[in-house]
């Protein structure tokens, strides 16, 4: 792994730079929101921001990516305020993240490298580590050449090596390529050990029918908030980006007869690095086995929509985009005006006030209620057979054997069906339209 690029030991202050270019699409583009949203970022990793210098021009400059003109006054800025930091929130090639470094004089770093490094501080679990490693060797692997440079140097007639100097360079970059790769495919091979984990314990909520939820949204919309609020968790849930980076799974009881399993998950944003989402996949393709989807979204923020955006087309990767969903507009409390977002598949609340929490509770239960009962049974011996069908198929919470043998079990309403001739309380059978 890379040496962690923020020092811990002190507060970093850096300069923020971005390009807006109309050869680059919206998603590589910098702006004053997304430049803001970097400003959060840096905080979330304990630096503070000194300076801020957005430029505008046709075409990304192929070797300083803003141009030598605008690279001279951003290091101005970086003496002028003692930064010992450059961010950019655009994505920068390896050798213009060298030459950079090499015109200002401090480190260069680009969106990516401040998220992987927000990551690797806030990562807790064995499985988050593992995918936050393999992100930063993937990152790495291509910005090796310029970390070896200074072994091999150039000679200025014939392009040669001086006598002494050929070889240990390049030897060096080549072991170094060729650890790292070795290191990311152990961990690809961890990673899909945590999958094959997971595909069991799936299997086995499947065969108990215990619905999931899976909550997604934004970085910051609330999702901690609401699964704390709907579970009575005490989930640590702060005003930050990337607060919650592992998965976390809580029950909900929406009924007697209605448990769901409901998960937390990583907070999407914009311009996330697509080996970071490659890497997360272990947690997120959780998304895609979901029953359903709470799509959190902070209404309070006036780019909601553009950040709403962002969420779909990481659910579209993630190929989770035909699993049911419902849009959850979070931070109520915080609207002006009243008229809220409404419809069909949309709820309303404050999770932090508990502001339309019963309105999405229900929802839930109209969704995921399939109609099962807790029943008694009285099975007669001869019928004994049954009782692995039980097993199966419902969830059995008491037997006892006396006369008969006494079951406490819920059921679906294809095992009511099976069983309807034992039932002694619980279920009453519909009357067909010819018995009334």
């Amino acid at each position: 792994m890379f040496e962690k690029t923020l020092d811990e030991s002190k507060i970093n202050r850096a300069v923020l730079a971005g390009l807006n270019a109309p050869c680059l699409s919206r998603e590589e583009n910098a702006d004053e929101g997304s430049l803001e949203e970097l400003e959060a970022l840096l905080e979330t990793a304990g630096g503070q921001c000194v300076g801020t210098v957005l430029q505008n021009k046709t075409t990304p400059d192929p070797r300083t990516f803003l141009g030598e003109g605008k690279v001279g006054e951003v290091k101005q800025l970086v003496e002028a305020a003692g930064a010992d930091l450059v961010i950019f929130d655009n994505d920068l090639s390896p050798s213009q993240q060298r030459a950079l470094t090499e015109d200002l004089g401090v480190q260069v770093l680009d969106r990516s490298a401040l998220i992987l490094d927000i990551f690797a501080q806030r990562a807790r679990t064995s499985e988050g580590r593992l995918q936050v490693e393999l992100a930063q060797y993937k990152y790495l692997l291509p910005r090796l050449t310029g970390m070896w440079g200074h072994l091999v140097r150039q000679n200025a007639s014939g392009g040669k090596s001086p006598i002494g100097t050929r070889g240990p360079g390049e030897t060096q970059l080549e072991t170094d390529r060729r650890l790292i790769r070795g290191k990311i495919t152990k961990l690809e091979g961890e990673l899909r050990e945590v999958r094959r984990v997971r595909a069991t314990q799936r299997q086995r909520r499947e065969k108990n029918e215990v619905p999931v939820v899976a909550i997604v949204g934004y970085t910051n919309a609330g999702k901690s908030t609401l699964l704390n609020a709907l579970t009575g968790s005490d989930i640590p849930a702060n005003n930050r980006l990337f607060d919650t980076l592992d998965t976390t799974t809580r029950t909900l009881e929406l009924s007697d007869t209605c448990t769901v399993l409901v998960s937390d998950t990583v907070g999407f944003i914009s311009k996330l690095p697509h080996h970071l989402v490659e890497a997360f996949k272990a947690t997120l393709e959780e998304l895609e086995y979901a029953d359903l989807l709470l799509h959190v979204i902070d209404a309070s923020n006036p780019g909601w929509r553009e950040q709403a955006e962002v969420v779909e087309r990481l659910i579209t990767e993630l190929d989770a985009w035909e699993t049911p969903r419902v849009d959850v507009f979070n931070k109520a409390d915080l609207l002006d005006g009243d008229i809220l977002p409404h419809g069909e598949d949309i709820v309303t609340i404050s999770a932090r006030t508990g502001q339309g929490l019963e309105e999405l509770k229900e929802k839930l239960r109209s969704r995921l209620d399939l109609g099962n009962h807790r029943v008694t049974l009285a099975l007669p011996y001869d019928q004994g057979g049954l009782m692995d069908m039980l097993y199966r198929e419902a969830r059995v919470e008491q037997v006892e054997y006396g006369e008969t043998i006494d079951v406490v079990a819920v059921c679906t309403p294809k095992v009511l069906g099976r069983v309807r001739a034992y039932i002694t309380d619980g279920w009453t059978p519909p009357r067909e339209f010819w018995e009334d």
